[in-house]
């Protein structure tokens, strides 16, 4: 598989370049090692036994010999190379020494945080920009620069979208055999419960019950639902305990495969009573439609609402668009420097499906319609926030697997979620 460029690259090449240390945590398989490799040096793979037991006879010698930066993939799994690490950059930091990588953030492992030394960053499964299917016309950068054009035209369908969603933005899963996708899909996730979990210590008394969880939280995607009633969704003789479940979410996090949005944190804006519930997102909607048995046809039939159907109102397939829109959003976001939360008024009056947010309080909020245009009433959300917060508002934008990216006479821009890019 040719590598394809993503935009975490341009982000990790200036951080090699300005910092000692750089460490890339996201879920297996997303890319990390590949992308770490454009800048490295030299390797040291983890995952090898041979590498692995070579390291652990001198580590002192095997980083300092190696040629920097020294990639190390998957440190976790031999822990006191980070505290190796440390001390060397410590003793010299020169910028672009080390580049590690990790799939899964243990809580058993004591390390230094290196502050000042080691910066982290977060890699995301494949956005639409990334994955090559259509050529973007609008700028997340832009939009926050005000100086964004709106304009182009998307060659997505809607089956397109749906294809996208259950087609994976993992890239070997993304750009393997198509016949193959659904099972390779199926595999992550037996593998998640059969191999990473247990790895990470995480005793797994009855598998099945986690597997019926995890249908239940994909089934609750693109939703605010409390966790309790995603508990109740799970057929009562596959139900577990609600500190086993708790113990469910800590381990999946700890793989960086729940990827919830938070709630907007409240501090110098001028919003109150919100909601503080997360928005309940996978890091890959393939992983939710996987869980749930979703294809391509049951998406665009409308069947897969079968499930759960408590947990959410509408078509399921909405909900997984606005899954595949806030991955697109994050990943564009992180290179501008922003984190993403989602608005929610406490009785659920407002909402707004994401809001990309700078320190300072200055924003972008975005709605997530299935349609092709926006109407007055798809955008009266973003219209009460503009009124709420004024200036600090960039710019407001309505996602949508429609064919043309325009503004409406209120100034807020209408982008075909396949026009987004960087």
């Amino acid at each position: 598989m040719n590598y394809r460029t993503r935009v975490i690259d341009t982000e990790l090449a200036a951080l090699v370049a300005g910092v000692p240390a750089v460490v890339i945590v996201g879920a297996k398989a997303v890319g990390k090692t590949e992308s770490a490799r454009l800048v490295a040096g030299s390797m040291i793979d983890l995952t090898d036994d041979d590498q692995l037991q070579v390291l652990r006879a001198d580590r002192g010698a095997g980083l300092k010999n190696a040629a920097a930066p020294v990639l190390i993939d998957e440190w976790q799994l031999d822990a006191p190379t980070w505290e190796v690490m440390r001390r060397s950059v410590d003793a010299d930091p020169s910028p672009g020494r080390f580049i590690l990588t990790g799939s899964a953030n243990p809580q058993t492992v004591r390390v230094h945080s290196g502050a000042g030394r080691v910066v982290r960053i977060r890699m995301r499964p494949l956005s639409l920009a990334e994955r090559g299917i259509s050529q973007p016309t609008v700028s997340f950068a832009e939009l926050w620069e005000g100086k964004a054009t709106i304009a182009g035209v998307s060659p997505l369908s809607l089956a397109d979208y749906a294809q996208e969603i259950v087609g994976s933005g993992f890239p070997a899963i993304r750009f393997g055999s198509e016949a193959l996708r659904g099972r390779l899909l199926s595999s992550y996730v037996e593998s998640v419960v059969e191999h990473e979990l247990p790895a990470l210590g995480t005793t797994l008394r009855k598998p099945a019950s986690l597997r019926a969880w995890l249908r239940a939280f994909s089934a609750a995607v693109g939703t605010t639902a409390s966790y309790t009633a995603i508990a109740d969704a799970v057929p009562e003789g596959e139900r577990a305990s609600r500190v086993t479940i708790s113990g469910y979410r800590d381990a999946l996090e700890q793989l960086w495969l729940l990827d919830q949005i938070p709630a907007y944190p409240l501090g110098h804006n001028r919003l109150s009573e919100l909601g503080k519930i997360p928005k309940h997102h996978l890091v890959d909607p393939a992983l939710a439609a996987s869980c749930l048995g979703i294809t391509v046809a049951s998406l665009l039939d409308n069947s897969a609402n079968k499930y759960a159907r408590q947990l959410r109102e509408g078509p399921m397939l909405g909900h997984l668009f606005e899954s595949l829109a806030a991955l697109c959003v994050r990943v564009y976001a992180q290179a501008s420097g922003l984190d993403v939360s989602h608005i929610r008024t406490k009785h659920g009056e407002h909402e707004v499906d994401l809001v990309a947010h700078a320190p300072d309080g200055r924003l972008i909020a975005f709605e997530v319609k299935l349609g092709a245009v926006a109407s007055d009433n798809d955008v009266r959300h973003l219209v009460w926030l503009k009124k709420q917060l004024g200036s600090d508002v960039v710019d407001t934008v309505v996602l949508t697997t429609g064919e043309h990216a325009y503004r409406r006479s209120d100034g807020i821009a209408v982008v075909p979620l396949a026009l987004l890019g960087s």
